[in-house]
This record gives C-alpha cells, sequence and structure tokens, in this order.
C-alpha cells in the first residue's frame, strides 16, 4: 500500500555510529528515523512523523505547518563577517589576483 509522502522538509545523512542513515525531520523536534539504505530510512520518516503528529494531537499540543522550502533566488550570495584587518587586505589581494570581488 502507498504511503502518502510527508510535507515536512527532511534531511537525511549517514551516521558510522548506527552504521545507517538518519533522517531528521527539522519542523518536528524528535522526530528521526533510521535505515540501511537512503530509500528505507526516508520510509521510516514517515511513519514516524506520522506517529509525531498522532501523538501531539493526543497530548493536545499544536501541530507545526512545515516550513516552506529555501529558494536560493531570495539569497544574494554575501554575508558581512567582522575579521581582523590583516586578513581582509589579504583576502581583497588574492580576490583581485583571481579575478572575484
Amino acid at each position: 500500500m502507498a504511503r502518502k509522502p510527508t510535507k515536512y522538509p527532511i534531511e537525511v545523512f549517514w551516521s558510522d555510529e548506527d552504521e545507517g542513515f538518519i533522517v531528521v525531520v527539522p519542523d518536528l523536534p524528535g522526530c528521526s528515523a533510521w535505515g540501511a539504505t537512503e530509500a528505507e530510512a526516508i520510509e521510516q520518516a514517515h511513519d514516524a512523523v506520522a506517529a509525531w503528529i498522532k501523538a501531539a494531537k493526543s497530548a493536545g499540543k499544536p501541530i507545526p505547518a512545515p516550513s516552506p522550502l529555501s529558494d536560493e533566488a531570495g539569497f544574494s550570495g554575501r554575508f558581512l563577517m567582522r575579521i581582523p584587518r590583516r586578513l581582509h587586505a589579504d583576502l581583497a589581494r588574492n580576490a583581485k589576483r583571481e579575478g572575484v570581488s
């Protein structure tokens, strides 16, 4: 039976410690799953999300809406950061040499 995919963003990564793939659902604190393969971990995450939501409803706790996927078009690719003047000068010289800002 096909399971309805979750609308919540997920993060999938390999864990040497757990010897498998871990999926976390950042919008749902504590919601995670494990699988021997990425596909299995994602499949298990669907069950974890459903269980998390069911438990939250039973406890009368709010269920957060899924966060929207970030649109990279809204990011300029630059950020400001304070660094020592000497490092700034070195970086500016290297950037000029490489033809970047």
